[in-house]
């Protein structure tokens, strides 16, 4: 079992039938992340962006200043 294997779905964002977003958290190599991929058929790609948690506030904040502005 890989260390991304261990981490903990928070969410899925369902785009159709095949595709969907799924957003992990956990430890990944001593550090808390959370990663946010494309899979398609419940398999991830290559799509998508592993974040620290530090990261992963700084683009909750330009998230919410562009959603909201």
């Amino acid at each position: 079992m890989d260390e991304l294997s261990k981490l903990a779905i928070a969410g899925r964002i369902v785009r159709n039938s095949k595709d969907e977003v799924i957003v992990k958290t956990g430890n990944y190599w001593n550090t808390d992340v959370v990663d946010i991929r494309w899979h398609t058929e419940d398999k991830p790609t290559r799509k998508g962006i592993r974040l620290n948690l530090e990261e992963a506030k700084l683009l909750l904040e330009i998230l919410q200043r562009e959603l909201n502005g």
